[in-house]
């Protein structure tokens, strides 16, 4: 039994099919619907802010358009990511594309990072040449307060279908667009202080705008990192998939279950210890029923990989000595049964530990033979280097 794996993929029975070979249409509509409206909101502002910013004199105002002139090609990444995550699993990628997300929310918190470090790199200089910047006309204000509304929005409907659809990438984008509304509160401060006679206003505002927004950007990128370093769950998610498992009927024992994401779902893969005599066929069915029970109880998870062991494999004194192959210790198995006993029918072996235990089968009408040699053996096998128990059977002919 031991080395047997339950898998999902390539089973004729059931529904054995890997979540990995399953598209959810709704979920990928969902995560291309909210990206185009971020992208169509983020034309409609640049268009604004700059047309605005030229005529109002609003260097603020021109540089935020800017600003949101790239979130229109971080929206565009995230279009193709999500189409690309949302494929089906194929030869190269047998779990699917979902890591393509991972490396999105990665890209997303990298240029949230960028961007936050920007504007404090902008607004040191601001605080240096406060009697060179020009006045803003009231045009400014309106349209920054615009920006900011704007933003917000977007800001909290992107976030509840992220959260709702359980995407990390659709959550760093829609904190993206929170980043552009507090820039763009920045823009509005900044303005509102330059009417009021407080031109540094906009630049201290800047400063700590830009460090919360450095802050969550190397939040989102050091959680992508964990993800595709194959960082585990949670313990207490850990716990609750092991008491699954370990409640399935037939599992004797649990030990090396491991985890790891991918995008919004999880791979696990476990070690369970069956009885050691019962048939390889029993072995797999068990192993299957506790994947069946994941799946089940578990959304999240996409696929788990079941290992079947007839013991503990991690039991120090397994592997002291190496026992011999099958055939090998079918050649001396026939030495200890004797000539006189014909060929065996059947021969059932199990490696328990550093011995085998053995259950031989005899043609019908070797009653006789099989008990003699039962006693035979019973008074050698003590000895035997390899041979822990031998049981002889007679096969009963049908009548």
């Amino acid at each position: 039994m031991h080395g047997n794996h339950s898998h999902g993929h390539g089973h004729g029975h059931g529904d054995a099919t890997p979540k990995s070979n399953h598209v959810d249409p709704e979920r990928f509509r969902e995560g291309q619907r909210i990206t185009w409206v971020s992208v169509g909101v983020n034309v409609v502002l640049t268009a604004m802010q700059v047309i605005v910013g030229l005529l109002a004199h609003s260097v603020a105002l021109v540089a935020d358009a800017m600003h949101t002139l790239s979130d229109i090609v971080a929206d565009a990444f995230v279009l193709y990511a999500n189409r690309k995550g949302a494929e089906a699993a194929d030869d190269e990628h047998p779990y699917g594309h979902g890591r393509i997300e991972t490396a999105a929310s990665l890209l997303l918190g990298v240029v949230l990072a960028v961007t936050g470090g920007g504007i404090l790199v902008s607004a040191a200089g601001r605080l240096q040449d406060l009697g060179g910047l020009p006045p803003v006309g009231a045009a400014a204000i309106w349209a920054a307060i615009a920006t900011l509304l704007a933003k917000e929005g977007l800001f909290r409907y992107m976030l509840r279908v992220a959260e709702r659809l359980r995407s990390p990438m659709l959550v760093a984008n829609a904190w993206h667009a929170r980043a552009d509304a507090l820039s763009s509160l920045v823009v509005a401060v900044g303005v509102g202080g330059s009417l009021l006679g407080f031109p540094f206003a906009d630049a201290v505002a800047a400063i700590v705008v830009g460090a919360m927004i450095v802050k969550a950007g190397v939040g989102f990128a050091w959680d992508a990192m964990q993800e595709l370093i194959d960082t585990g769950l949670s313990a207490e998610e850990v716990a609750s998939i092991k008491a699954t498992i370990a409640a399935t009927r037939g599992v004797v024992d649990l030990h090396e279950l491991r985890t790891r994401r991918m995008a919004h779902q999880v791979l696990v893969d476990a070690h369970i210890q069956v009885d050691g005599r019962i048939s390889v066929s029993e072995g797999h069915r068990i192993a299957e029923t506790a994947r069946d029970r994941v799946l089940k109880d578990h959304p999240e998870v996409l696929d788990v990989l079941v290992h079947v062991d007839a013991e503990k494999d991690l039991d120090p004194a397994r592997g002291a000595r190496q026992l011999p192959e099958r055939a090998v210790l079918l050649s001396h198995l026939g030495q200890m049964l004797g000539e006189d006993v014909p060929p065996p029918e059947r021969v059932v072996l199990h490696y328990l530990g550093n011995r085998v235990e053995a259950e031989v089968t005899l043609p019908p009408g070797s009653a006789d033979v099989a008990a003699s040699c039962q006693r035979r053996l019973s008074g050698n096998i003590r000895s035997d280097p390899w041979f822990a128990a031998v049981t002889v059977l007679q096969r009963v002919a049908p009548k």
